[in-house]
């Protein structure tokens, strides 16, 4: 068709109705693909948000279990070590303050371990001398996880100084044992008036003087 010296061309009505159809199909595709990926966005949040499955839960505490396996044994070595060095220590302690005892009292060795404690601050007597730390001179004389305890030995002394309320020993056996054997510690320990320590590897007590002396001396 002409029209003002320029040609027209008409699309038959068919053929505009069929590409507005189409038009309208790509559209509705677009849409569709577009729901499509937005519910798989949602979908992968949805997931993320979910944390760990069971059997990664299950692998992290089987991991955390065999570390505490590993750690725990060396750990509980490392501490019972140290207190059976403390515990030696203080045995060492306890000896020299027996010793002092004798020396400055003259009331031989001590009655009790009580007697070398006392009141910081207050003037050392006989039977307050202020010889050792108060927790080993008092009850339950334990310490690092060591349970301590002083015996006379070969009888009391035969005059009793003045100031003195309990006569004192010739000699002495001093003991330290575990309070939890096999968890605070596996050696017992003791000694007497010669200032030896000895340790007996099963944690048993001694009873005697003797029954110490025949034990092996610590190095």
């Amino acid at each position: 068709t002409e029209w003002g010296g320029r040609k027209l061309c008409f699309l038959p009505l068919c053929l505009r109705k069929q590409g507005r159809q189409e038009s309208r199909g790509a559209c509705k595709g677009d849409s569709a693909a577009m729901r499509q990926t937005d519910t798989s966005r949602s979908n992968a949040k949805t997931s993320a948000r979910r944390g760990f499955s069971l059997i990664e839960l299950l692998i992290v505490v089987a991991i955390i279990l065999i570390i505490a396996a590993i750690a725990i044994p060396n750990m509980l070595k490392s501490r019972m070590a140290a207190n059976q060095s403390s515990a030696v220590a203080n045995l060492r302690t306890i000896t020299s303050a027996a010793v002092s005892y004798w020396v400055t009292y003259s009331n031989g060795y001590p009655p009790t371990l009580a007697v070398l404690g006392g009141v910081a601050g207050q003037p050392a007597t006989c039977d307050a001398s202020i010889l050792i730390d108060p927790v080993l001179a008092s009850p339950p004389y334990q310490r690092s996880g060591f349970q301590f305890a002083l015996t006379g030995e070969e009888g009391n002394v035969v005059t009793v100084p003045p100031g003195c309320g309990t006569p004192g020993f010739n000699g002495y056996l001093i003991t330290s044992v575990p309070t939890s054997l096999g968890v605070t510690g596996t050696i017992s320990y003791c000694t007497d008036e010669s200032g030896i320590i000895h340790y007996d590897p099963s944690g048993n007590v001694s009873a005697s003087a003797t029954a110490c002396d025949a034990l092996s001396p610590v190095q």
